[in-house]
């Protein structure tokens, strides 16, 4: 037996390029659809964790998926925004806490989540580096963000414009990093928070200019009304806010009025959540109300449908790869008959030659599914880096 064995390695380790394909193809066969099960598994994990962890998420009418993606994930595009005041009306339920989100702005392909301190609490993100936002324009940036552009407590980045040609006069904002978040392995690493009303400013909501009283400020002054000073263009729209600026800086009109995208709510148990849920039934309501983890279980629906059919496109071709496979050691068999009758003329029996040759088909299927389970220990350990990667694109 051992003498068999030893006959059928070393034909496969002569011809091992033949040999290479079709572990190859045996190795396919049998990972492509346990691997693909795995990293759906997986990436359903990674969708619904964070899903779950949210409550209730409120919102202006229309999407949930964009409405979600957006609040949880800061990837879907911009929703349309609600006013402020859908926060002070979940506040002043008493049903629950309410964390405000605007997520509209980015810098350097990054978003900025312009947010309450709450925030930080609920998601358990602390300081590592620097300290906590202390003032208006400042922010924290997350752990892939420090590392990707290199930055940290002291330095500064720039909200990008949202077009190149910005009619209603609107600067990109320099924002100082207060401080450095500690890696939590979710989307709030590759995020930069500001405080709301920070994100306000961006969107030019809220400014300052130079003290018009002020002798240096004479050549923009067209005149004094009643008390109010009339400037002209000339005045000087400020793009940082610093400690001599800050107390120029205000907001025009009522701030119940100004745009948020959502609001993450947080109800202290089931029974506040439901009566939160039933105050956003009516339909001339402008908000919506929504579970992050039924929106996310539909996608993943979806999803799970399409590898149904993406499973089942994997085992027809490994079947017709088996088939192929088949053929080659047929066509093998007859291209070596002359090899057969040599070992029959030497002594060997016809169990011993069948035994060679079926120990060379045993190796090479051994080999495939040894590569296979390889492969799908390596997708368990490393595919959840990879999805998160991914996703981050």
């Amino acid at each position: 037996m051992r003498h068999t064995f030893y006959l059928a390695w070393r034909y496969l380790a002569y011809h091992r390029f033949k040999t290479a394909i079709l572990v190859t193809a045996i190795t396919l066969i049998f990972y492509l659809p346990t691997g693909l099960r795995v990293l759906v598994e997986q990436s359903s994990e990674q969708l619904t964790a964070r899903a779950v962890a949210t409550p209730l998420v409120v919102g202006a009418k229309g999407s949930p998926l964009e409405l979600v993606l957006n609040t949880l994930y800061f990837r879907a595009d911009y929703p349309t925004p609600m006013r402020h005041e859908q926060v002070t009306r979940v506040q002043e339920s008493g049903l629950a806490q309410a964390i405000p989100m605007y997520v509209r702005f980015h810098s350097q392909g990054y978003p900025i989540v312009g947010t309450g301190f709450d925030y930080f609490a609920y998601r358990g993100l602390r300081v590592v580096e620097g300290r906590q936002i202390a003032t208006l324009g400042e922010c924290l940036v997350g752990a892939r963000v420090a590392a990707s552009l290199g930055v940290g407590p002291g330095d500064a980045i720039i909200s990008s414009p949202e077009s190149v040609f910005d009619i209603a006069g609107v600067y990109p904002l320099k924002m100082p990093i207060a401080g450095v978040l500690a890696f939590a392995d979710s989307p709030d690493d590759d995020a930069i928070f500001v405080d709301v009303k920070t994100a306000w400013v961006i969107e030019g909501l809220g400014h300052g200019h130079m003290d018009m009283t002020t002798n240096e400020a004479q050549p923009g002054v067209l005149a004094v009304e009643e008390g109010n000073v009339v400037a002209n263009a000339s005045v000087m729209m400020y793009n940082e806010i610093t400690p001599d600026n800050i107390d120029s800086y205000h907001f025009h009109g009522d701030l119940s009025d100004f745009p948020v995208t959502a609001v993450l709510i947080v109800p202290p148990d089931h029974r506040s959540s439901t009566l939160l849920q039933g105050r956003y039934q009516r339909a001339e309501d402008v908000a919506q109300i929504v579970r992050p983890a039924g929106v996310m279980d539909e996608l993943l629906e979806t999803i799970l449908t399409v590898q149904r059919f993406v499973v089942a496109g994997a085992v027809i071709l490994g079947l017709a790869t088996l088939a192929s496979a088949s053929l080659v050691f047929m066509l093998s068999l007859r291209l070596r008959r002359r090899e057969i009758e040599t070992l029959f003329k030497i002594g060997g029996s016809r169990a011993s030659v069948g035994l060679v040759m079926a120990s060379e088909i045993i190796f090479v299927i051994a080999g495939g599914v040894a590569l296979a389970a390889l492969l799908t220990l390596v997708t368990q350990q490393f595919g959840a880096v990879v999805i998160r990667a991914l996703i981050r694109m």
